[in-house]
């Protein structure tokens, strides 16, 4: 499968590496980040260009809907249909339990479930439209199958896209028009967000080194932590023709630390 790609929240990353990836595979790819990571969208931009693929930016902020449906038809006018939506887009807060605030919960649901819903939405009214199936992915996470200390808000999202892809993977609304709906769940990745969440921890913890909470490597059974192309890969099979008869999943990738 070959087409047009929409990766959101790409500019660094999991969702970086899934832009290029999907790139690697074939795609054109629309690159979508907060208007603030225009330099690094940029970078990204001619990384996929250097891949033989046409790439363009397309800023938003995907809690708000009317921009998540004002940037897919911008890439539909711009780069023609949207074969593949990747809602990957999302934040994450670290505090103690009674230390989170409503503000803080609802910041979280903005980004990584209403950003989530929008994705789903819109991209699947505008594969209808199309008329020729499509493959929807969003970012869910170990945390979203196994609440994780210090990260309630953040576990409770992720909780929160795992109900909202099994929803959408069995509407009677997109399954009838070949229209698959997933997510990734991945264990501890290598990134930015990784790192500032175990730093955070430490500083709660008053501890230099890391956490009883922390999945250290020695915790998992494949002895490291996850890397961003691995994401990456699982998205490739996904969005692939192989897959074409899993829906309303999110998949454990996580290094066996955690089993279903």
């Amino acid at each position: 499968m070959t087409g047009v790609a929409l990766v959101t929240g790409s500019s660094r990353g999991i969702g970086r590496a899934i832009a290029l990836r999907l790139a690697k595979d074939g795609f054109d790819v629309a690159i979508n980040d907060l208007a603030t990571q225009k330099n690094d969208l940029e970078e990204l931009r001619a990384e996929i260009v250097k891949l033989g693929r046409v790439s363009l930016i397309f800023p938003a902020n995907v809690s708000v809907e009317e921009e998540v449906e004002t940037m897919i038809s911008a890439v539909v006018e711009q780069m023609g249909d949207l074969d593949v939506m990747v809602a990957n887009a999302g934040i994450c807060i670290t505090k103690p339990f009674f230390e989170t605030t409503a503000e803080d919960f609802h910041r979280l649901f903005a980004v990584n479930v209403d950003g989530v819903f929008f994705c789903y939405k819109h991209a699947g009214l505008q594969m209808i439209k199309q008329g020729k199936g499509g493959r929807i992915i969003g970012a869910s996470s170990l945390a979203g199958k196994k609440a994780t200390r210090l990260l309630g808000a953040y576990s409770t999202s992720k909780f929160a896209v795992r109900g909202l892809t099994q929803a959408a993977g069995q509407s009677t609304e997109l399954a009838p028009h070949r229209i698959t709906v997933n997510a990734y769940a991945p264990g501890a990745v290598d990134t930015d967000m990784l790192q500032d969440l175990r730093q955070t921890a430490r500083k709660i913890n008053g501890e230099k080194e890391p956490t009883p909470s922390e999945p250290r490597k020695s915790m998992i059974p494949l002895g490291r932590d996850l890397r961003a192309d691995e994401i990456a890969g699982l998205v490739s099979y996904l969005v692939s023709e192989d897959a074409a008869m899993i829906t309303g999943q999110s998949v454990s990738i996580n290094g066996g630390l955690s089993f279903e």
